[in-house]
């Protein structure tokens, strides 16, 4: 009995350690970051690795309002619209601001973020993924490659901080 005991207290144990890893949170000073959209606290900040994890927990129709932090990989060159963040390795975070009701600098490329919203997973058309290619002033080439709808790591933002350089 006490075998089974001690057994169960260290499956407990290694369980609440892999909870642990998994939310490991990146501590911010929000003095040095520019606000667009709504202010937010960046406490509970998720690191790219963590929210790629959240993502892969996630299906179609799901919604979890959380935040992350990672480097802007690309941003609307149009109008600062939409912005790809980096989930480490080829993955990315296609971030849109909520109602259009802000937008990021067109050369925030590279800085470092935090987004505040909702994730979720999205099937982009076709249609849409020719236009943000437009936008990103793509070739024309490049935009008649794009045949298939596409499924991406979504994120809806109210607010986002961008790192001041």
């Amino acid at each position: 009995m006490k075998k089974i005991l001690l057994l169960a207290a260290f499956s407990l144990l290694l369980a609440s350690n892999d909870v642990n890893a998994q939310s490991k949170k990146a501590a911010t000073n929000t003095n040095d970051y520019a606000v667009f959209g709504e202010k937010f606290t960046a406490s509970g900040v998720l690191t790219e690795k963590a929210m790629l994890k959240k993502y892969k927990t996630l299906k179609k129709g799901d919604t979890v309002v959380i935040k992350f932090k990672s480097k802007i990989k690309e941003v609307c060159k149009k109008k600062g619209c939409w912005m790809n963040m980096d989930l480490s390795g080829n993955n990315n975070s296609f971030v849109r601001f909520k109602d259009y009701g802000f937008f990021v600098p067109l050369n925030a490329d590279g800085s470092e973020a935090i987004v505040n919203g909702k994730a979720y997973i999205d099937v982009v058309s076709v249609d849409e993924l020719r236009h943000y290619a437009k936008d990103a002033k793509k070739s024309q080439e490049e935009i008649n490659k794009i045949t298939k709808p596409k499924v991406t790591y979504a994120f809806q933002a109210t607010g986002v901080l961008i790192k001041k350089s």
